[in-house]
């Protein structure tokens, strides 16, 4: 397994660096922006691509759309929005006012603007974003004869016109909600006088008024970004709109990204049987489904229930702070129903520093055996400013609620399925929580899918490592500290 592990991290890590082959990366800023230039080796075509990237996110996200128009001829320019990524500016507004936030936004899709004119010469440059820049891009786009070309990635589409923004693309991943699906085809009808059909270009290209809609294949929110037809589509559209027929790689690091943290995860196996045995005894609440069952499933009902008028703005990361209190009510709820059933944790649980050495080394791995991949290929990973000091509050918040959970589902005797089925539970409840408040807590439902997956990398080290050790604890803190630096360092920074 070890060998196997490392085989298939190398080979894929090989795989994502050499297809950097025929690109030049220059990291630079933009006044306060961080940004990337990634430009053909070779000739290019002259043309300049700004990409803007979605909530949460960062510019690194966007990497497969810029190294496959880099590849085309294309000059690229992604960036970090204002709270996101390394960028230093706080997102002022939030989801409070979403007015003084789209204004921040749209001033620094402005200022990249401009740089990326200064590039291209003084010619029509393309705008590509996704999600919440999508929307945000074509809104800045209208009216304005200096932009040549918009794709919009997975866009709501308010405000878009028959004839405006200028020669405008419209992907969204087949397997999204229909909402969005609905939108890319209402978007290109627009334009066709006729229920528009998928994949046919409507409109004239000199005019302005091109328009497309596509449904990549088998994508859906974020697999949008690394779809090859969502690429290949932009990639065509860009070269329609300017007359250019250059083409070059496609971006495949899907593939290669899913090898590289597949090998990471199978890696955590092997390294868990250095971890040191702390109790013969399997540690833990060995509650059988009859007693474990209401422990798990209060909280879950309860926690957003107390919360729904409860005031949780108090740090300064979107929603985060909501996250945190979140964890803290249901890691207390799980507690009191720890403590009703009787149940009092051996000896052996009494002495804190056994486990806080093997905990510390699988925080590490988190953090930077899967935190420098994902820094590098995936999204911004690693904190700057305020996030270094958002780390210790979100990992008492989640240290409580791993605790607890993890102390509920382990022992002998436990509920066979439980830890699946209280993790569950806990995303119902944030699903709950959006329900009773979806004004303030809607960019949670990006969240979830993030929060499942690492629910689900979590649970299977979390059960090597107690399978070791005998000690719930040790995944406990090592995990609460793992998922604690994920929201200090990827969540928005707001003012």
């Amino acid at each position: 397994m070890l060998l196997a592990s490392l085989m298939a991290v190398a080979w894929s890590g090989w795989a994502l660096l050499g297809a950097r082959g025929g690109v030049t990366i220059e990291k630079i800023q933009v006044g306060e922006i961080p940004a990337t230039l990634f430009r053909p080796s070779g000739p290019g075509n002259g043309q300049v691509a700004l990409i803007a990237h979605g909530f949460a996110g960062s510019q690194q996200l966007m990497q497969p759309m810029a190294m496959t128009l880099a590849h085309s001829g294309y000059t690229a320019v992604t960036f970090d929005f204002a709270g996101h990524g390394r960028n230093a500016r706080p997102m002022r507004g939030g989801v409070k006012d979403m007015g003084e936030s789209t204004r921040t936004l749209t001033a620094e899709i402005d200022e990249m603007t401009a740089f990326a004119r200064g590039l291209s010469g003084g010619k029509p440059i393309a705008l590509v974003g996704h999600s919440m820049a999508a929307d945000l891009i074509a809104q800045y786009a209208m009216d304005r004869t200096d932009i040549g070309a918009v794709a919009a990635l997975s866009v709501f589409g308010a405000g878009i016109t028959r004839e405006q923004p200028r020669n405008l693309i419209v992907i969204t991943g087949a397997w999204e909600p229909a909402m969005l699906t609905e939108a890319a085809a209402r978007i290109a009808g627009l334009a066709a006088n006729e229920p528009a059909r998928e994949r046919v270009t409507y409109g004239d290209f000199a005019q302005g008024t091109a328009r497309r809609y596509v449904l990549a294949e088998g994508a859906e929110h974020i697999g949008v970004i690394y779809s090859r037809d969502g690429l290949t589509q932009t990639r065509d559209w860009l070269n329609s709109a300017f007359g250019q027929s250059m083409t070059g790689a496609i971006d495949s690091r899907g593939k290669w990204l899913a090898l590289l943290f597949a090998g990471l995860l199978a890696l955590a196996w092997p390294l868990s049987k250095a971890l040191p045995v702390l109790s013969l005894k399997s540690l833990g609440a060995g509650l059988g489904w009859k007693r474990f069952a209401p422990v798990a499933i209060a909280p879950a009902i309860l926690t957003p229930l107390i919360l729904w008028k409860a005031p949780t703005d108090f740090l300064p990361i979107l929603l985060g702070d909501y996250l945190a209190v979140h964890f803290v009510f249901y890691g207390l709820l799980s507690a009191g129903g720890l403590w009703l059933t009787r149940h009092e944790p051996p000896k052996a649980a009494s002495d804190w520093r056994k486990p806080l050495a093997p905990a510390l080394g699988l925080a590490a791995y988190y953090i930077l055996g899967l935190g420098a991949p994902i820094d590098a290929f995936v999204t911004s990973f690693m904190p700057s400013g305020v996030r270094w000091v958002l780390i210790a509050p979100m990992f008492v918040a989640t240290a409580l609620y791993f605790l607890c959970d993890e102390w509920l589902t382990r022992g002998a005797g436990a509920a066979r399925g439980g830890y699946a089925f209280s993790k569950a539970c806990f995303i119902a409840s944030l699903l709950g929580a959006v329900a009773l408040n979806p004004e303030r807590l809607f960019f949670l439902i990006i969240i979830v899918p993030v929060i499942f997956i690492f629910f689900v990398v979590y649970g299977l080290i979390s059960r090597w490592t107690y399978s070791r050790t005998g000690d719930p604890r040790v995944a406990a803190l090592g995990n609460a500290a793992g998922l604690a630096f994920a929201i200090a360092v990827t969540f928005p920074i707001v003012g």
